[in-house]
């Protein structure tokens, strides 16, 4: 396709007439967008570079406001390059900067366009290339011209200079052998007068010590001159950062500034360097004291200032300090608490996280319950941030800070009733959490559980159906501790949960099979017989004969006698009876009838478990004996031993699992894991698919049902299938006993602890600004550990610690290699042998006397020399060591020599150009040696 005529760049538009046409489009936006790429592409095709470059102007505005790929343009980019005159080559670099990335085709090309005019007269040239490298350096721009940008580091033009000095740190990072040809000349920029090549110097220092600080101690003395003499804000913040890093590294150091940055807070009246100088003291110079109470006062005016951006500041420089002095804390604590009442969001959650610093063992109960009630007058962002803050600072490290369990599970129960409070998941984390690690709280975490269970409001509101979930989970998981089971059977079944999503639901389920189970061994398997009312002393040992009576008995008549709807029909709670089996069993086949048409998989095969576990106990249960055979040959299964392996299968407690437990597993030998399974039917085609007659557990509508029934399955005899079962357990246990937790159950204690909606605690909160100022007073007051009733629970930790494989382990990173090349430069310069840049530099005819590296041929044979005598020298400092002569035989010594002489004949044969070469290549071997301070900070 042929270019634009010259018609069409006489009367091209420009880039005003892009954005007029732009404003005044009636075709759509997007649509007038596409019609000037199209021309743009045209235009760029041009052979006249005023054209090209006002096509690329054009692409660059619409690359930059629209984000329209530009990368087609990478190659007339270059072509504009190429003119001399400034205008385009401005055009050009601005388009090269936005197109040009590491994998642009053309990137080799501009290397040398970008050396030509790093080398050029005009100043504002130079700038424009080093402004294009800063942008698009990668390792071989980088590499090939550190030289130039060497050079620029001492130019007389300060513009320039400052220019490439921001440049370095790029090329440092992409290149850091380049540490070795530029870093002196840029500390000796130092010392510069010049204010913006100072402030650019300091600014790179600033951000290479951010990664390793350690390798720039010994820069202390210049960068200590800079604090004292500079008068210019900008620098004396950065010079502040870096001392922030510096001072925790050495002690003599952090003595030595302290009293210049304390005359700063003093004496300056610009609040940003202010800022900084408060931000220094509090995380690096936190153990002198005087300065500390100087930032502190100085913090105070922040919180004072009407400006929110001041006052957010003063918050968060008050939480620094508040981590090793919180006496500070103490000092500020009004205007700490007023401003949770702030307008502005940002004051509030650092006024909360600063109320949260302050939480510990001994007033998390206190603060906790203040900030709840603070939370349901907030707003729902606000009310949720508070509720998130509890979570985590609670949970912290396995719930340090937590003594009473019962209380915190009490007051998980009472946050998911918050109206706003959307933190559904982290609620459920914490429940489940909680009850496999704490055995002690789990009678009140089936309590608190039941409670939500039969709280409808929650059944309706998505963000708590997470707090749903693991009361479901914890009610069937421990249903022993229960009070009422039929109760929460009740609960689990009722209509209202198919308000729930299938996930949840199926939960449910499983939970109501656990209950169902418990309830029907705890009473027939126990009595061994049907009775009206049966036995309560035949519950499980896990709960106690005195909560049972209450719960069965006299529960109704103590609290309230607590009353549940099911399927329209009212029931208090009432002891297990064969008449209440039966009553669940029928409310379990009305309510999970339905769900057998599920078009959830999950939903549909847990009440299919469920429902046919019902139609195997249902028959026994009303022939009113469990002993009872239904035919003469004794060939079908007893309910009774039915319900004994199901009461078993879920009895095995559960626990945590460490994260690292499935890496620990080693892999069998001969088992070859594969990603697919797409051969799995040629390996599996022997093998006949299950016929259609198999064993499925039915509706309970369906009289009769196809398959296999349970009359024609052989079960050993009872003892004999525990002992069984029993003994794989133990072998199980022997083999794998990394991962299994003490499976000693503690006796249940009484409770010494109010409960977490105790009014005697809560009364009346007409201003939750004053209980939280009156607390916090309080709470900073050391006292003693409050003696409790019962000691702290048991909280199940695993101590494993995650490691990482050794294929995860990453290679040595940029920085790593930067640090090393910086150290080498400051510890160790002497013995560096030159690169390859700078034997480029030593070949320029630009370079002044002291600055030109030379790279002499006998110092490269010298060198070579010692290179191969190092064997020799190796040898006599083995013959002088006796011990080691011993054991080597004259035989391995005459084999060692032998390699020693065919190695020094290999190295011969081969030419200077190939050992100069491997010796660029070779990693530099410096002595690690101890950054040493100057002696001006003794």
């Amino acid at each position: 396709m042929s270019g634009p005529s010259l018609m069409d760049s006489l009367f091209q538009p420009s880039l005003e007439d892009l954005i007029k046409g732009l404003r005044q489009q009636l075709i759509g936006e997007q649509a007038f967008i596409s019609k000037s790429l199209e021309e743009i592409r045209k235009e760029i095709k041009s052979t006249d570079l005023s054209t090209k470059s006002t096509a690329l102007l054009k692409l660059s505005y619409l690359s930059n406001l629209h984000f329209q790929d530009m990368s087609f343009a990478a190659f007339p980019a270059l072509e504009v390059l190429s003119s001399p005159r400034f205008s385009h080559k401005k055009i050009a670099y601005h388009a090269i900067s936005l197109s040009f990335h590491d994998s642009t085709p053309v990137l080799l090309l501009i290397t040398n366009h970008l050396r030509k005019d790093l080398n050029s007269t005009n100043e504002f040239e130079v700038s424009l290339s080093l402004q294009c490298l800063s942008r698009i350096a990668n390792v071989d721009l980088a590499r090939d011209l550190t030289p130039e940008v060497f050079a620029l580091l001492s130019s007389n033009k300060f513009y320039v200079r400052k220019r490439a000095v921001a440049v370095v740190l790029r090329v440092f990072e992409k290149y850091p052998d380049s540490v070795r040809v530029c870093f002196k000349r840029l500390v000796e920029n130092l010392e510069n007068s010049d204010p913006q090549v100072l402030s650019a110097v300091v600014g790179v220092f600033s951000e290479l010590a951010c990664k390793d600080p350690r390798s720039y101690l010994p820069l202390a003395p210049e960068f200590y001159k800079i604090l004292v003499d500079s008068k210019n804000n900008w620098i004396s913040i950065k010079v502040l950062k870096i001392f922030s890093k510096l001072a925790p590294l050495e002690p003599r150091l952090a003595k030595r500034v302290v009293e210049p940055i304390c005359d700063l807070m003093r004496n300056t009246g610009a609040k940003s360097l202010l800022f900084e100088c408060i931000r220094t003291v509090v995380t690096s110079l936190s153990e002198n004291e005087s300065a500390v109470r100087l930032a502190v006062g100085k913090v105070r005016e922040f919180l004072e200032d009407e400006d929110p951006n001041l006052k957010y500041l003063g918050l968060q420089a008050l939480r620094i300090v508040a981590e090793k002095h919180l006496w500070a804390v103490s000092e500020n604590k009004e205007v700490v608490i007023k401003s949770l009442s702030d307008a502005d969001p940002n004051i509030k959650i650092e006024s909360l996280r600063l109320v949260m610093a302050m939480v510990s063992e001994h007033n998390v109960s206190e603060i906790s319950r203040v900030l709840v009630n603070y939370a349901i007058k907030s707003d729902p962002v606000f009310c949720n941030e508070i509720l998130g803050s509890i979570l985590s600072t609670c949970s912290r490290n396995l719930y340090e800070i937590i003594v009473d369990f019962d209380w915190y599970v009490s007051l998980l129960g009472e946050m998911s009733r918050i109206a706003h409070c959307q933190m559904g998941d982290e609620i459920e984390n914490q429940l489940i959490d909680i009850g496999l690690r704490v055995k002690d709280v789990r009678p009140e975490l089936v309590r608190v559980a039941r409670d939500l269970l039969i709280d409808p409001a929650l059944l309706g509101n998505s963000f708590l159906h997470g707090v749903l979930s693991g009361a479901a989970w914890a009610s069937g998981e421990y249903v022993e501790f229960s009070r009422n089971p039929l109760e929460l059977m009740e609960a689990l079944l009722q209509p209202r949960t198919s308000l729930l999503p299938p996930p949840i639901r199926a939960i449910y389920i499983q939970a109501a099979f656990k209950v169902l189970v418990f309830c029907l061994h705890t009473c027939f398997m126990r009595g061994k017989s049907i009775a009206p009312s049966a036995s309560l002393d035949n519950l499980p040992a896990g709960v106690s004969a005195s909560a049972s009576y209450e719960s069965f008995d006299d529960f109704s008549v103590e609290n309230g006698a607590d009353v549940a709807v099911v399927h329209g029909q009212t029931c208090a709670s009432a002891p297990i009876t064969k008449e209440s089996i039966v009553n669940i069993l029928n409310m379990v086949e009305l309510a999970l009838g339905p769900l057998l048409g599920s078009h959830d998989v999950e939903v549909q095969e847990r009440a299919r478990n469920l429902l046919g576990f019902v139609d195997l106990t249902k028959p026994e249960i009303l022939n009113s004996s469990i002993h009872e055979k239904r035919d003469s040959e004794g060939k079908r299964v007893e309910s009774s031993k039915i319900i004994k392996l199901m009461h078993d299968a879920f009895s095995k407690e559960l626990g945590p699992v460490s994260l690292s437990a499935q890496g620990k597993v080693s892999l069998p030998d001969g088992l070859v894991l594969k990603e697919n399974l797409g051969d799995l039917e040629m390996i599996c085609g022997d093998i006949e698919p299950p016929s259609s007659n198999s064993f499925s557990f039915g509706s309970p509508y369906e009289e009769e049902k196809d398959g296999l029934s349970f009359s024609n399955l052989q079960i050993r005899d009872d003892n004999e299938q525990s002992n069984e079962s029993t003994s794989l357990l133990a072998a199980h246990r022997k083999r794998h006993g990394l991962y299994y937790l003490s499976s000693g159950k503690s006796e249940m204690i009484s409770n010494d602890y109010p409960p977490a909606s105790d009014h005697t605690l809560q009364g009346d909160i007409n201003d939750n600004a004053d209980d939280l100022v009156k607390l916090t007073a309080e709470s900073l007051i050391p006292k003693r550990k409050p003696k409790h009733g019962k000691p702290r629970p048991v909280v199940v930790k695993l101590d494993e610690v995650d490691e990482k494989p050794v294929a995860m382990k990453q290679p040595e990173s940029r920085d790593d290699s930067l640090s090393g090349a910086v150290r080498d430069v400051l510890f160790g310069s002497e013995d560096i042998p030159p690169t390859s840049s700078q034997s480029n530099l030593s070949n320029s005819s630009k370079r002044k006397g002291k600055e030109k590296q030379h790279t002499d041929p006998h110092t490269e044979s010298k060198v070579s020399a010692v290179g191969d005598g190092n064997s020799s020298s190796r040898r006599r400092k083995d013959r002088s060591q006796g011990k080691e002569r011993r054991h080597r035989s004259p035989r391995k010594k005459n084999d060692e020599e032998r390699k020693d002489a065919d190695q020094k004949e290999k190295k011969k044969s081969s030419g200077g150009r190939h050992k100069s070469r491997q010796r660029a290549e070779e990693p530099l071997k410096v002595p690690a040696q101890t950054p040493v301070i100057p002696d001006f900070l003794l």
